[in-house]
């Protein structure tokens, strides 16, 4: 009995083969069309809100830059906009949405993470497994002002990297941090913080560099105080 012989394009051209390529085709042009469509209509939005200096579709814009950040980096910089822009918008756009839950934090539950960097240059401070231990020295602004901060409630640490930011978490498990640093420290710090769970709030320092930085303690402490009696007697 002689094998029967079976023409290959019968199967190609059959109904059910045919809308299953025609299905890989549509959802192939929707990825497409919405991989350009939607980081082009955030960094309109994004530019509007950093001219305009107001929000529009915050929650819309913080997913939107968690989904597409290349392309939407990309967009921004035909509107001229520098990747620091960007970065910058990012951090006081979550700041803004997270403001409300970290007011919501009682102090004794939050820390701050002050890098290495701001410390004077020749720091007398020595190195331990929680971080820096300031020695008070009056060298810089760090030791009145975490003195003050813990004064406040906080649990303060001088941090020389990211990874005694995460061992920090796992042994005292903050549920609201504030992290101070350059852009792209702190933008990197409230992505892990919310991988992690926890509400962050950042500051940016004045100046970038690996030396002798400085921030703003006043923005320290307008985060520092959110939710506190000192906040409530600022507003009456």
């Amino acid at each position: 009995m002689s094998a029967e012989y079976i023409d290959p394009t019968a199967v190609v051209g059959t109904p059910w083969w045919d809308q299953l390529i025609y299905l890989i085709g549509e959802v192939t042009l929707f990825f497409f069309l919405f991989m350009i469509f939607v980081p082009l209509i955030m960094s309109i939005i994004i530019f509007l809100s950093i001219h305009n200096r107001r929000f529009y579709a915050p929650r819309l814009l913080k997913a939107g830059l968690v989904m597409t950040e290349g392309m939407i980096k990309a967009f921004c910089r035909l509107f001229g906009l520098e990747d620091q822009e960007l970065t910058a918008f990012f951090i006081r756009l979550h700041n803004t949405l997270s403001t409300t839950s970290f007011e919501e934090i009682p102090v004794k539950e939050r820390a701050i993470f002050i890098p290495q960097c701001m410390r004077a240059a020749d720091c007398p401070a020595h190195l331990t497994p929680e971080g820096l231990v300031c020695r008070r020295c009056g060298r810089c602004e760090v030791g009145d002002n975490i003195d003050n901060l813990e004064e406040i409630g906080y649990k303060v640490w001088i941090a020389p990297g990211s990874t005694l930011i995460k061992r920090m978490f796992k042994k005292y498990h903050p549920k609201a941090i504030i992290g101070v640093g350059c852009l792209m420290e702190v933008k990197e710090g409230l992505e892990m913080c919310d991988k992690a769970g926890v509400i962050g709030m950042g500051v940016v320092t004045m100046r970038d560099g690996c030396v002798e930085t400085a921030v703003n303690w006043p923005d320290v402490y307008d985060v520092a105080l959110l939710g506190t009696e000192e906040t409530d007697k600022a507003a009456i």
